[in-house]
């Protein structure tokens, strides 16, 4: 965490558009904020994209910051909402499960223990490796904690929509950690 002096001169010097305050804010959150980028894009070109209009966003409206909250906590609200930006442009959400079949498929899942049990890269592979508008639901609520009516409103999708997206993601991911977990009683058994 910066130091509150440090934080405000930086804030100060991005607003005056000076390019070493700008060139040291970048540095200090562009892993983290590319991490997030990358969460929400289905290639590492789109996330570049994502995060070098998201830093654009952030240089242009810093004068806007309110200093109510963590700086790198608005900055990462920026980059969020350019990648649900850019998802909603794109047009990639649609229902691929409706509202019944979601119903079916929560009565027959196990838990999220699973999750619990896999190492947290592996995991992460297997969440960006999801269909797009299942991975945006599933980051949006697992990740931003947002509600399934915030989602939908986001993504102007309907509740169930992302409701049922969210499921389907959750039944990927399991099926994923499972063909994994086998591949590893196989290797160990040997």
């Amino acid at each position: 965490m910066m130091e509150k002096d440090k934080e405000d001169a930086l804030i100060k010097g991005c607003v005056e558009w000076d390019r070493r305050s700008q060139n040291e804010l970048y540095d200090i959150y562009k892993s983290k904020m590319f991490a997030v980028c990358f969460k929400y894009s289905s290639s590492r070109e789109e996330a570049e994209d994502t995060f070098h209009e998201g830093f654009m966003k952030v240089f242009k409206n810093i004068q806007h910051f309110k200093k109510e909250g963590s700086l790198e906590g608005w900055i990462r609200i920026i980059m969020v909402n350019t990648a649900l930006e850019k998802f909603r442009k794109n047009k990639r959400m649609v229902a691929l499960v409706n509202i019944e079949e979601y119903h079916h498929e929560t009565k027959n899942q196990t838990g999220d223990d699973v999750f619990s049990q896999f190492a947290v890269d592996d995991l992460m592979e297997m969440i960006h490796n999801l269909p797009p508008q299942y991975k945006m639901v599933f980051n949006l609520y697992e990740f931003e904690g947002l509600k399934h009516k915030e989602i939908a409103e986001e993504l102007g999708i309907t509740e169930g929509t992302s409701k049922s997206n969210l499921s389907r993601a959750k039944a990927i991911l399991q099926k994923e950690i499972r063909k994994n977990e086998s591949m590893m009683d196989v290797l160990n058994n040997r």
